[in-house]
């Protein structure tokens, strides 16, 4: 089977999302940039361990570091969520629809046996 850059995308962003502390460092950047310091000050951990989840969100697409000044601020990639976000949208409308074609199927039988 073959994968997609998409479908490799998307399992990166998956995995990344799998970490509470990933997800933690998302939902901060959601309400605006930060330092690998600011966002380290949040946790019991070291700020190398930070750094690597950072590494993670980045090779995600999630998150991307720019550079002012001296700093390289870390920024939220809204896409790569809402590729996410897209994906589990389908795949819940999907199940939806085999699930009502589901219920129709029992009420025909369970009409029919009456």
């Amino acid at each position: 089977m073959t994968t997609t850059v998409d479908e490799q995308r998307l399992d990166a962003v998956f995995t990344a999302l799998s970490d509470r502390t990933r997800r933690d460092i998302v939902a901060r950047l959601s309400a605006g940039e930060a330092t690998v310091t600011e966002l380290a000050d949040r946790y019991a951990m070291t700020l190398q361990a930070v750094s690597q989840h950072i590494r993670v969100l980045e090779r995600s697409g999630l998150v991307t570091r720019g550079r002012h000044r001296q700093t390289r601020p870390c920024r939220l990639e809204p896409a790569a969520l809402q590729a996410a976000g897209s994906w589990i949208e389908e795949s819940r409308r999907t199940w939806s629809e085999r699930m009502d074609r589901l219920e129709t199927h029992l009420a025909r039988l369970q009409g029919g046996e009456q």
